[in-house]
């Protein structure tokens, strides 16, 4: 079991990853990630982890396990992407790949981020929302869903392609409809079989077939934003963010 109250700071297990004017900021008993007038030019990034300094073979979070925490943020829509849970570190900032994605967190994404990985789901807002990219997917759904989106691009019917996108991906996810400036309290219940998510208790999404990991833990704010959608675009860049945005965490409890 992993409980962090943050009384003097975080505790010695995460990792401080901080980025262009990412900063992170103490309370009594809380932590803030704070990106400070982040620019286009330059990427932001205020981030706690347990990923950094190990290989991923020895990420230490499989199911089955809970993730708890209290959180909020400074805006309802902030200006890039925050959120936390687990997941691989799969892509560099170009958008190189160096691992087949998996995830299963809380995520926000704003506007010009389009990842449209789940029907009926916007490409960005706050979701709940796991990614499974496998191997064994990939092979046998590779070529389909490329032809799928070649004929997305062609024509502009995406239907096809949002199918075999999410077969690919893995992906299932929820908006998550509150407003997350609130103290809120987050869970995610972490099994081999499916997953769950609640806010305040409240289930959010019940997905089936969740990453088997080993993943690593994150929780951050920057100013980035990414596009994938099944017509074939996908494109990573920085965005400006004004002022001071943050994520503020009053405490995290990870049991299994």
């Amino acid at each position: 079991m992993e409980i962090d109250h943050f009384d003097g700071g975080p505790s010695s297990r995460w990792t401080r990853w901080l980025q262009g004017t990412g900063q992170i900021e103490c309370g009594d008993s809380t932590v803030r990630l704070v990106t400070r007038a982040a620019r286009a030019g330059q990427y932001s990034d205020a981030q706690l982890d347990d990923y950094h300094t190990s290989p991923r073979r020895q990420w230490p979070w499989r199911p089955p396990l809970k993730l708890s925490l209290r959180a909020r943020a400074s805006h309802p829509h902030l200006v890039g992407t925050a959120g936390f849970g687990f997941w691989n570190d799969p892509f560099t900032l170009s958008g190189s790949v160096t691992a087949l994605p998996q995830a299963i967190w809380f995520f926000y994404a704003s506007p010009p981020s389009n990842m449209a990985l789940a029907p009926d789901v916007p490409g960005c807002g706050w979701k709940a929302a796991i990614v499974n990219t496998t191997w064994r997917n990939a092979l046998w759904s590779g070529v389909p869903t490329a032809i799928a989106v070649l004929w997305a691009r062609l024509t502009g019917r995406a239907t096809s392609a949002v199918r075999w996108v999410q077969r690919i991906s893995g992906a299932q996810e929820a908006l998550v409809a509150i407003d997350w400036t609130e103290w809120h309290t987050y869970e995610l219940d972490w099994r081999r079989d499916a997953a769950s998510f609640c806010v305040d208790r409240v289930q959010v999404l019940q997905a089936s077939q969740p990453p088997r990991g080993p993943l690593g833990f994150v929780a951050w704010v920057d100013n980035q934003f990414a596009i994938s959608t099944p017509r074939g675009e996908f494109r990573f860049g920085l965005l400006d963010a004004p002022g001071d945005q943050w994520l503020e965490l009053d405490w995290i409890r990870i049991e299994g």
